[in-house]
């Protein structure tokens, strides 16, 4: 036996490699290179016969091995073969992802659905995700917008009074459960969209997946509250047009992550807050003042994630600001023949915002909602040039946007 006392030791104790003297021996031999030498002690009786069957296994080689009274010891010598296997193995990008390079440009299908940073596997079956260069799906506000979403999430059990009185007349509850009609509608879209994506974006970009997994989250919250808030005094929900159907038809159908978010988070969420705000300036209860309060305060995160995901692709393509445009007026060509927005929510509106039905009150409210539209308009503009669309394409595009606000 070579008595070298600089040779290091492991010492397996009274463990057998059946009761978990493999674990200790596999750990220290990686911590070696190959064709360095390491002595191996032991009480089991058993391991004379164990270790050499466990080294070829492994791809070691037993150099001396002695048994006696004491027990056993043996010189093993580290093999190739575990550390080949570390270099055959693939680095799911890198480990830290406070760095700047960790998110990878291109997301290799060989990582699957390991962590980022995980050492995977050589043999590994590669899984083709459909999204799976940065420049497509990433924004660097995702870590944070995702972080904010998390923190801010409500129970509508306890964030809203559904307890408190409702006062106003049965006309305007009547308006109140044709706009929760629509709204529910139209969020049920909001939810579908990010939904159709999220299987096809490679895991690598985790951060984006969590925020579009929480914006659907969000999205069956609000379904669930506005058709609480229709039903409360009602058993009857208001109308769905064919034409409202077939704008948001248009989103749901399309087959591209940069044009879908564009269409839905930029123009159609967009457009959506300023309702929701106006609804809350105007809600005649507590509960609805609630209600659109919170679901605002939501879709501002889905709009600003689409917006920096798009600044961002924006920037590293510029030609991708041609496409949207056309993505615009191809939308608008498919629903030249649409009615636009309901008349019973455009009237709904009014009635809301006049909050009575005599003559003054009406007129107010008809230009309450004239406003509205108008708000709607500013907001589209800003966002466009905001994406680098100049000031006259930013008007015209936004013209064309669906009369449906959606």
């Amino acid at each position: 036996m070579d008595p070298d006392p600089r040779l290091p030791t492991v010492e397996l104790g009274t463990l057998g490699l059946d009761r978990g003297a493999d674990l200790l021996l596999a750990r220290a031999l990686m911590r070696r290179g190959a064709g360095e030498r390491m002595r191996v002690q032991g009480h089991d009786r058993e391991l004379r016969v164990h270790l050499p069957a466990w080294c070829r296994a492994k791809g070691h080689r037993i150099v001396e091995i002695v048994a006696d009274d004491r027990g056993v010891t043996a010189i093993v010598e580290v093999g190739a073969r575990v550390h080949a296997r570390a270099h055959e193995a693939v680095r799911a990008g890198l480990p830290d992802p406070s760095a700047a390079a960790a998110i990878a440009d291109v997301a290799d299908p060989r990582w699957g659905v390991a962590a980022r940073g995980a050492l995977v596997e050589a043999g590994v079956t590669p899984i083709p995700f459909a999204l799976a260069h940065k420049d497509e799906v990433w924004a660097d506000e995702a870590p944070s917008l995702y972080a904010q979403a998390a923190a801010a999430q409500w129970d509508p059990a306890t964030a809203i009074p559904w307890d408190a009185s409702i006062e106003h007349d049965d006309a305007i509850e009547d308006a109140i459960v044709q706009v929760m009609t629509y709204l529910v509608e139209n969020e049920t879209t909001a939810l579908l969209v990010p939904a159709r994506f999220l299987a096809q974006i490679h895991p690598h970009f985790r951060e984006v997946l969590q925020v579009l997994a929480i914006q659907c989250a969000d999205e069956a919250r609000h379904i669930d509250v506005f058709t609480r808030r229709a039903r409360l005094r009602r058993d009857v929900l208001g109308t769905s047009s064919a034409g409202g159907q077939a704008s948001l038809a248009t989103l749901i159908v399309e087959p591209d992550f940069a044009e879908a978010s564009f269409l839905l988070s930029v123009l159609g969420e967009g457009t959506f807050l300023s309702l929701l705000w106006f609804l809350h300036t105007h809600a005649p209860d507590p509960i609805t003042r609630a209600v659109v309060k919170l679901a605002a305060q939501d879709e501002a995160r889905h709009v600003a994630f689409g917006l920096a995901h798009l600044a961002r692709h924006i920037e590293r393509e510029p030609a991708l600001v041609d496409r949207l445009a056309m993505a615009v007026e191809r939308r608008h060509d498919a629903l030249t023949q649409t009615a636009g927005l309901n008349a019973d929510v455009f009237d709904a509106l009014v009635l809301v915002a006049a909050g009575g039905l005599d003559t003054a009150a009406i007129g107010r409210g008809h230009a309450a909602v004239r406003a509205l539209v108008d708000d709607m308009d500013s907001g589209r503009r800003r966002r466009l040039q905001r994406l680098g669309f100049s000031t006259d394409r930013a008007r015209a595009l936004s013209e064309l946007h669906t009369r449906n606000f959606m």
